[in-house]
């Protein structure tokens, strides 16, 4: 790659200051940013350099502008792309100084990342080590384009692969979801798109984002490879690694308003008005009806998994504590439409799991909110379903609907169990010490009572004992608890603190 065809990019939109036409032909060998006042050390012959210019300021500028261009060419630089957001623009001395040390020199717009330019430069050079690229210069200038313009990414794959004759060529997630495919490619089969690129068929070329956790990486996947070369599915990998990239500032932006949005209702009343503005920012229609969906620990998880679900109309954040939630436009899901939310998330959590099995994934499903005002209520029973999912097993994944809980049982482990520990401590007293025979015949007898509804017979017949015996323990029990066995409450606290216990 030369600096003729950087400049040449309109997509970039660098504004050269100086370079002399026998400098258009340099090759450039790579790509580094550096603000450092002498770079030298940092860069490499041939390497084109991206500055901030942080490094200058009015103060002593000839000096500094002098000290850092004398670097460069020393260091043998191809060229400097010098951003303009700093100060508004390239300062002279700047300018003056390439100059004297024939460096060439370019602006770089505000509004145009470093990253964009470097993604830029990158994939003009790929193409296997040491050779050209493989995808021809009309091509490469099509796709740079279309990043440009923030094209999606099917029409990305469609004019990679135009020069092919389109091929069949999807782009799949980890856990098997389509994100993109070309045109004339069947749609794949949501069960078995996870295993696809496991089974031996076609070719699979990973598309490399630094910082990509499990649920996020993407997979570029070929049924019928035979025309398309490994190094023009690299490159094709890598235009698609940078879309993946260029959207991080949007799904940031997303999750912000997302978050925005579980904080108001988690913040007591919310303000009618200011609710309404806030599902608007998050894309969600103001009059619902909605579904809310907990999950922990990794909101990627649940991020992919409402893709899944919904792959419009849904709002991914996290709430003040950090447990992630979203918010779904209530209607016709992509998946299984005729399943209530808690069937279709149940029906594909086990392969969102399965994309990091080191770290079990849970989530909780309240009941559909009819409105704005029903939103609060929704996201409580879900995030007390997460709750209970997660101290009932923890070391699985899971999902737990708020309408699971039918009894008693169920319904205390949502309760924190160091609440659950204290209240049954409380209770039972000394009943609980581990270390005394006769506390844990009592409480043997207690459970056994009360779980054959207080039947005395019952109860000795279970325990082969006299019922004698039994009154005799379950009167040791009333005394040292301060309870009345006769009485329906105090059955009730003492079943309570039973299952309340930490074993």
């Amino acid at each position: 790659m030369h600096i003729a065809h950087l400049l040449r990019d309109e997509s970039l939109g660098l504004r050269p200051l100086w370079c002399e036409d026998t400098m258009l032909g340099r090759e450039i060998s790579g790509v580094t940013a550096t603000d450092l006042a002498d770079p030298a050390r940092s860069v490499r012959p041939g390497e084109l350099v991206l500055s901030g210019l942080l490094w200058w300021t009015p103060d002593d500028g000839p000096a500094k502008a002098e000290r850092f261009v004398s670097a460069l060419r020393t260091a043998g630089a191809a060229a400097l792309l010098a951003g303009e957001k700093t100060h508004g623009g390239v300062p002279d001395d700047l300018v003056h100084a390439c100059r004297r040390y024939a460096v060439p020199v370019a602006a770089v717009p505000a509004h145009v990342m470093f990253r964009t330019i470097t993604d830029s430069v990158r994939l003009r050079r790929r193409g296997g080590p040491g050779g050209p690229p493989a995808l021809p210069e009309p091509a490469r200038e099509r796709l740079d384009r279309l990043l440009a313009e923030g094209a999606d990414p099917a029409a990305l794959l469609d004019a990679a692969f135009a020069h092919l004759g389109r091929p069949a060529a999807y782009l799949l997630t980890a856990s098997g979801r389509t994100v993109a495919a070309t045109t004339d490619a069947v749609r794949l089969p949501m069960d078995g798109a996870m295993d696809l690129p496991m089974d031996g068929t076609g070719v699979t070329v990973p598309v490399d984002v630094a910082g990509a956790g499990p649920y996020e990486r993407l997979r570029l996947y070929l049924p019928e490879p035979a025309d398309a070369p490994p190094r023009v599915l690299r490159e094709i990998a890598a235009v698609l690694a940078t879309w993946q990239r260029s959207g991080a500032d949007h799904r940031a932006t997303t999750y912000e308003a997302a978050s925005a949005l579980g904080a108001l209702l988690t913040g007591g009343a919310a303000d009618p008005f200011a609710l309404r503005a806030a599902l608007l920012a998050c894309g969600l229609p103001p009059q619902g009806p909605y579904e809310v969906i907990t999950a922990a620990p990794d909101r990627w998880a649940l991020a992919e998994a409402v893709a899944r679900l919904r792959p419009g109309g849904a709002a991914v954040g996290a709430l003040p504590d950090g447990t992630a939630f979203a918010v779904l436009a209530a209607g016709q899901r992509a998946e299984s439409p005729t399943e209530s939310p808690t069937e279709s998330l149940a029906a594909i959590w086990p392969r969102i799991a399965a994309c990091d099995p080191s770290r079990p994934q849970h989530a909780g499903t309240g009941p559909r909110a009819d409105g704005p005002e029903d939103l609060n209520g929704a996201l409580s029973q879900a995030r007390y379903a997460l709750a209970s999912g997660r101290n009932a097993a923890p070391s699985t994944s899971s999902v737990t609907d708020a309408a699971s809980f039918t009894g008693l049982a169920a319904l205390l482990t949502g309760i924190p169990e160091e609440v659950r520990a204290a209240y049954s401590h409380t209770v039972l007293g000394p009943l609980l010490a581990a270390d005394n025979a006769s506390s844990a015949v009592l409480l043997q007898t207690l459970e056994t009572f009360l779980a054959r509804d207080g039947s005395w017979a019952r109860a000795a017949e279970e325990l082969h004992l006299h019922v004698n015996t039994v009154h005799y323990r379950i009167g040791r029990v009333e005394q040292i608890t301060g309870r009345d066995l006769s009485r329906l409450d105090d059955r009730l606290d003492l079943r309570a603190a039973l299952l309340c216990r930490v074993r």
